[in-house]
């Protein structure tokens, strides 16, 4: 087989013959990926020609969400969460690696420790404003157990895997797998929740 792909482009995933046919075997599939999630099947079809033709063109693995706005998916469900969780306040700023992909903060911001061993980053606004203190030896901006407040928020749960912006506009790109929820905090205010740990924190809101 003759088999002629772009250079630096793609990587092989897997290669099997179409047909035992003898008189076919010069016709042979590629699945190849490319830098930017697409997959494509190339055949060469004839082995003096060197030419590969183009089989088929799946979509990307990821669906990339944009411009949500669950208020107006009826698959959404509005939820209410409920954990404890230990605290720690950024000295600099850096980068904490969640589970849906980079957080990066500032100094000042909360980096959190949920009750299931995920971690995240929220800003200090917005950590004053969504949680308080459960641990009545420490003072609200030291280092401790805090507890969220409790807020309706809208979520919906994904079939496919995706990526999402953490705010509308921009910031770090979170990803989820089949099964994972998108959260909706506020317009334009985004989060992704796998669905082990929204199980055991999420419930319904009343």
């Amino acid at each position: 087989m003759n088999l002629r792909v772009e250079p630096a482009i793609f990587r092989l995933c897997n290669y099997a013959p179409l047909t035992d046919d003898p008189r076919h075997r010069p016709l042979q599939k590629m699945r190849l990926s490319d830098a930017s999630g697409m997959m494509r099947v190339y055949a060469a079809e004839h082995l003096n020609s060197g030419a590969a033709a183009p089989l088929f063109m799946p979509a990307r693995f990821m669906t990339d969400l944009k411009n949500l706005d669950l208020s107006q998916d009826v698959n959404a469900c509005r939820v209410v969460k409920d954990e404890t969780v230990s605290v720690e306040f950024a000295a600099s700023e850096g980068e904490l690696m969640s589970l849906e992909g980079p957080n990066r903060y500032v100094r000042g911001d909360a980096l959190i420790t949920g009750s299931t061993g995920d971690r995240w980053v929220v800003s200090r606004e917005r950590f004053d404003a969504k949680y308080v203190l459960a641990d009545a030896a420490v003072s609200h901006g030291e280092a401790g157990t805090y507890r969220n407040r409790p807020a309706v928020v809208l979520a919906k749960q994904m079939h496919e895997a995706f990526t999402l912006a953490r705010s509308a506009n921009g910031g770090d790109v979170l990803r989820g797998a089949a099964g994972d929820w998108v959260m909706q905090y506020a317009p334009g205010d985004y989060g992704v929740v796998q669905a082990a740990r929204f199980a055991k924190v999420y419930r319904l809101a009343s």
